[in-house]
This record gives C-alpha cells, structure tokens and sequence, in this order.
C-alpha cells in the first residue's frame, strides 16, 4: 500500500459552542425570571408556612444558580486551542452542563423530596393560602414566558427537522437544558398548585407536603436524563449513525476512491465535529489524483454538514505490485484539514 502526507490541518481556530451559546438569549431571560419568582416565593412560603411552596422557592433559586453555571460554560468553552488543547474546549460546556444536571438533581430534587418528607411527618396547616395561588400563578406566567423563548430559539435551530427528532438529536446543552429546566417548572407550579388547594380544601396539610416530594422526584427525573446526555458527549459521542453513513456515502462516490470505511467521528462542541476516514485509492491514481480527490471530499462533507470542522483522512493505495501474493507497499496516510 502507498500513501503520503497532505499539508497540516488548517482548521485551528477555536471550536464553535453553536447558535445558543452565540447568543444566549435563553439562558439571559431565564435568569432574570428565575431570580425574580425565587425571592418571592420565599417570602411568600415564609408567610403562608407551605412546604411546597418552600420546594418551588428552592427549585427557582437552584435553576438561577444554573443558568449562570451555563453562561460559564459558554465562556470557557470559547477558549482558543493551545498546545494543551489542541481541539480546543468546546467540551467545557457538556462539563458545566453536567455540573447543572447533577445540581437540579442533588439541590433541587433531593431538598425539595426531603422538605416533602418532613412536613408529611409533622404537617402544618396552612395559614393563608390565598397568597400562594398569587405567586404561582404569577410564576406561570413568568416561566411560561422564559419556556416561550428558549423554545422559539430552539425551533429557528432545528431547521426542518421533527421536534422531537431534533431535540434527542440536539448536541448543544444550553437551549435544552433551558427548555428541561422551565418545563419542569411549569409541570413543579402545577403540582405545587394542586398539592396547596387540596390540603387547604380537604384540610389534610399532608397533601402539600406530598407534592413537594412529587416536584423533587420530578426533577431528579428530569436531571438523570441532562447526566445521561452530558457522559455521552463527554466520553466522546460521535454522530449518528445516518450522518455517518451520509460522509461514507460521500467518499465512496468519489471517481478516485475504490473503498471508503466507516468514519470514526466525535463531538467537540455543538457545531464542531470531528471526522476521520479511511479510505482506499484506484491504483492507477497519482498523488495529484489523490490530493484532488481529498479536497473534493472535504467540500462535499462540509457542504452537506457544515458541524463537521476537521477532517483526517487516511489513504492507503493498492499498487500492482501489492496485488501479487507476498509483496506489499508501506501505509502510510493523507491527511485533510
């Protein structure tokens, strides 16, 4: 097998954290909404005495704290690459994003089930519920409209693609983990609202103390699914395996190339990819062949999935001679940019 080396990658520039963390309108208005309905609902939980009010107070002030969390990711992740990091630190943002996750699930569902717990064993009446039906629904309102933006940003990402398709899809943690966090909050108000009025209207001050516990085991499930997508990406998740056949399809229709392997790809960031492929050269084809050959290659893959940042490709050609039994020519690679 013959093969050479292709100019050094040219593609160093610091690793992308796509669309959202570009501009995080999402992560601002959450904060600011967060920030709001966390001091009243402590206020207003210290007035009334109900626990699932304490529970919704704490889960406001934990989602404040994240979202900042989120926009020091953004930051970090837009570090330029260094000797050290060659690749860059796109991935500081799954690492705060984990951070966020197993905070919603440790703070925010384990103190807001454990408050629960406690008031079922010692239940409080309520002393003035009227207040409570104010804030929350006041909270509705203001989380409903944080929910409306990060989800209107995250439509104008996915293109075309179906919703749900695109948000199991969607490698970039900050608008999803926005979308998770107000959802989980409009789902918290409910139960909160449901858990006040039916221990003020059955007179059963347990009932409210049940629906704390109900809201912290929703969010340490919705947690467990942000830790379970943030290893992923971490560890080194490539893309699926659609894009991955699309970039072989790719290659293989090259003129120039007889075979095309199966790429090995990760994520380094929500619009940053990296693609190596394996491929085998006509041998009959020169080293220009060749090289043409790459740059058609990574044309075409960057046109069809702008992500993809940096592509290596290994060229192995079979000569005449290799093709008699006993004779083989050395490996060697061509890399692309």
């Amino acid at each position: 097998m013959i093969g050479y080396k292709d100019s050094p990658p040219r593609d160093l520039a610091p690793s992308s954290t796509g669309k959202s963390a570009k501009s995080p309108v999402a992560i601002y208005g959450a904060i600011a909404a967060n920030s709001a309905i966390a001091i009243t609902k402590f206020i207003v939980a210290g007035v009334t005495g109900s626990s699932a009010m304490i529970s919704e107070a704490i889960h406001s002030t934990v989602d404040t704290g994240n979202e900042v969390l989120l926009l020091i990711g953004i930051a970090r992740s837009r570090r330029a690459a260094d000797p050290q990091h060659p690749f860059g630190y796109g991935k500081e943002l799954y690492f705060w994003s984990l951070i966020v996750a197993v905070l919603i699930f440790g703070v925010g569902g384990g103190i807001s089930a454990y408050e629960g717990v406690l008031h079922m064993m010692d239940p409080e009446p309520l002393r003035d519920p009227h207040w409570n039906y104010v804030v929350l629904a006041s909270a509705a309102v203001f989380e409903g409209i944080s929910f409306v933006i990060a989800l209107r940003q995250f439509y104008r990402e996915k293109g075309d693609a179906p919703f749900w398709a695109a948000l199991r899809a969607s490698k970039d943690p900050t608008t999803v983990t926005v979308l998770a966090e107000d959802a989980a909050a409009l789902a918290g108000l409910a139960l909160a609202a449901f858990g006040v009025y039916a221990s003020h209207r059955w007179n059963m001050p347990v009932l409210d103390g049940a629906a704390s516990v109900a809201i912290g085991v929703l969010l340490a499930g919705v947690a467990t699914v942000l830790v379970v997508e943030s290893r992923s990406l971490l560890v080194g998740e490539g893309v699926n395996r659609e894009m991955a056949l699309g970039i072989q399809r790719l290659a293989q229709e090259d003129p120039c190339i007889e075979r095309a392997g199966r790429p090995l790809t990760m994520h380094f960031g929500p619009d940053d990819v990296l693609v190596t492929l394996d491929v085998q050269f006509m041998a009959d084809a020169s080293r220009d062949d060749m090289a043409r050959s790459v740059e058609r290659v990574e044309r075409q893959i960057r046109a069809r999935y702008p992500a993809v940042r940096r592509i290596y490709i290994e060229a192995r050609l079979m000569s005449v001679a290799a093709q008699r039994p006993g004779e083989q020519a050395p490996a060697g690679g061509l890399s692309g940019t």
